[in-house]
C-alpha cells in the first residue's frame, strides 16, 4: 500500500510523538540533570566539568542532527545532555557570576521569548510536528536548551529566593503543569502554546523533587545524596527509553504493514 504524504512527513520528523511516555521520560531527565549537575560540580573542578559537559552536549546534538529522522537513542541522549548542561549554565550564572535567581529567570524567559518570536517569523509555526528540516530542528534544540536553563533558574528562585523549599516548590509546579493540559482539553487553548508551557514547567518540577531528595537536611531535603539520586533517575531513564523504543518500533511495523 503506498505511503501517504502525511505518513512520510511523520516518519521524516526529528522528534517523537508526544504522549504519556514522552512526558514521563522528559520529567525523569529534568530530575536526573539537576542531580547530576549538582554532583559533578560539587565533587570535581567546576570549570573542567562544565567544559567536558559542553563537549558531550555538542557530541549528543551532532549525533541527533546527523540522523535522517527521529531515532530513540540519539534523541533522548541529546535531551539528557541538554538537561545536564542547561542546568550548569543556569547554575554558573548564579554561582560564578553572582546573578540573582530572579534576574536569571527573567533573562532566560526573555531569551526564550526572542527565540520563539524569531522561530515563528522565520518558519511560520512552532509546532512539534513541523520539525522536519535542519533549520527548524536548530530552533527546536535552541528552545529546548533555553527551557532547561529557564526552568532551573525558576525552580531555584521559588525554592531558595522565595524560601518556599524544594518540596513545596515541587507541589506548586505539580499543580501548575496540569493547567495547560486542562486548558487545551476543556477550553480549546492553543495546542502549541500548551505544549511549550508544559515543557518549560517540567524542568522546575523535576528539579525541585530531585533537590528535595538529594540535598541535606539543613537545606530541607532528605539527604539521599545528589549522586545517588542522579544514578537512580538514570536507571529509570534507561528503562523508559527502552520501553519507548520498543513501542515506536512496534508502531513503525504496524504502519509499514498497514
Amino acid at each position: 500500500m503506498p505511503v501517504s504524504l502525511a505518513t512520510h512527513r511523520a516518519r521524516a520528523a526529528k522528534v517523537p510523538t508526544v504522549g504519556v511516555g514522552f512526558w514521563g521520560v522528559k520529567l525523569l531527565t529534568t530530575a536526573m540533570g539537576e542531580a547530576a549537575s549538582d554532583f559533578l560540580v560539587h565533587h570535581y573542578s567546576p570549570p573542567l566539568v562544565v567544559v567536558l559537559a559542553g563537549l558531550v552536549f555538542l557530541a549528543g546534538l551532532t549525533w541527533q542532527f546527523t540522523r535522517p529522522r527521529y531515532q530513540t537513542l540519539p534523541y533522548w541522549f541529546a535531551v539528557v545532555m541538554v538537561s545536564v548542561f542547561g542546568t550548569m549554565c543556569a547554575d554558573v550564572a548564579h554561582v560564578a557570576l553572582g546573578v540573582a535567581y530572579a534576574d536569571s529567570t527573567s533573562f532566560f524567559a526573555v531569551a526564550l521569548a526572542v527565540i520563539f518570536f524569531t522561530w515563528y517569523r522565520v518558519e511560520g509555526t512552532l509546532s512539534l510536528h513541523s520539525i522536519n528540516t535542519a533549520r527548524r530542528e536548530m530552533f527546536y534544540w535552541l528552545s529546548v536548551t533555553t527551557t532547561f536553563a529557564l526552568g532551573t533558574a525558576t525552580g531555584d528562585w521559588t525554592a531558595v529566593s522565595l524560601h518556599a523549599g524544594y518540596f513545596a516548590s515541587g507541589l506548586v509546579f505539580s499543580a501548575l503543569i496540569v493547567v495547560p493540559g486542562l486548558a487545551y482539553r476543556y477550553a480549546d487553548a492553543n495546542a502549541v502554546a500548551a505544549f511549550w508551557i508544559s515543557y518549560v514547567l517540567t524542568r522546575p518540577l523535576g528539579a525541585s523533587y530531585a533537590d528535595a531528595l538529594g540535598v541535606s537536611h539543613a537545606r530541607g531535603g532528605l539527604d539521599w545524596g545528589s549522586g545517588n539520586v542522579a544514578g537512580g533517575f538514570a536507571v529509570l531513564i534507561v528503562v523508559g527509553v527502552l520501553a519507548l523504543g520498543r513501542r515506536e518500533r512496534s508502531r513503525a511495523r504496524t504502519l509499514t504493514l498497514g
